[in-house]
């Protein structure tokens, strides 16, 4: 039986697919396009009510969602593939405490810097909202970059950790102006390392082509 993995190509579903791909299980990709809204569809909140990719359908049938608790979740059911520092290891605590600052620090300003007419109204203070949150993303992203011990996130080794930063810097808000460039090289050495690994690379080929 295989997974299922509901997302668009350039989203958070990147991560999971190359966490899947690393891990050698069985899936299936079923796009779900943001250009076309089909996150807000009947069909697909019937899967995941929250209106927001990835979903990631287990092999036993249920529904899980949310990337870091993806991430974790399949270092968990697939521990071979080292997808993270085993339960124990010094190292995991200092993984599990990247997870969560990427994902409470940067992944919800992602939305407001996207779209932000859906917290305001007002277009000249969705502007200014717009610009705060890519500020506030730019700079919790720093620390991230001050973190990395180089060539991967962890002094470990790989993990992934290095899937969810690298698929952050490839976004928007840190990819305009060239600001990625100057401020975040490690974390753009682990990109270009990911780019070349046997089962993370394609998929990250696929959904970042640009690089």
């Amino acid at each position: 039986m295989a997974y299922i993995l509901y997302g668009d190509k350039g989203t958070g579903a990147f991560c999971v697919e190359a966490a899947l791909a690393e891990a050698g299980a069985p899936y299936e990709f079923r796009e779900i396009s943001l250009d076309k809204n089909e996150q807000r569809a009947p069909q697909f909140r019937a899967l995941n009510p929250s209106g927001k990719v990835p979903a990631l359908q287990l092999p036993e049938g249920p529904i899980a969602t949310e990337t870091a608790a993806l991430l974790i979740l399949l270092a968990e059911r697939h521990p071979q593939s080292r997808l993270l520092p085993a339960p124990g290891d010094p190292a995991r605590a200092q993984a599990l405490r990247w997870l969560a600052f990427l994902a409470a620090e940067v992944y919800p300003m992602v939305e407001i810097a996207d779209y932000p007419e859906r917290f305001l109204d007002d277009h000249t203070a969705a502007a200014f909202l717009k610009r705060a949150a890519r500020d506030r993303i730019r700079e919790r992203m720093l620390v991230a970059e001050a973190a990395v011990a180089g060539p991967w996130f962890l002094a470990w080794g790989f993990s992934a950790l290095d899937l969810y930063a690298a698929m952050f810097s490839r976004w928007r808000e840190c990819r305009s102006d060239g600001w990625r460039d100057i401020h975040l090289p490690k974390i753009g050495a682990i990109a270009a390392a990911l780019a070349q690994r046997s089962a993370a690379g394609p998929v990250w080929n696929r959904h970042f082509p640009a690089g």
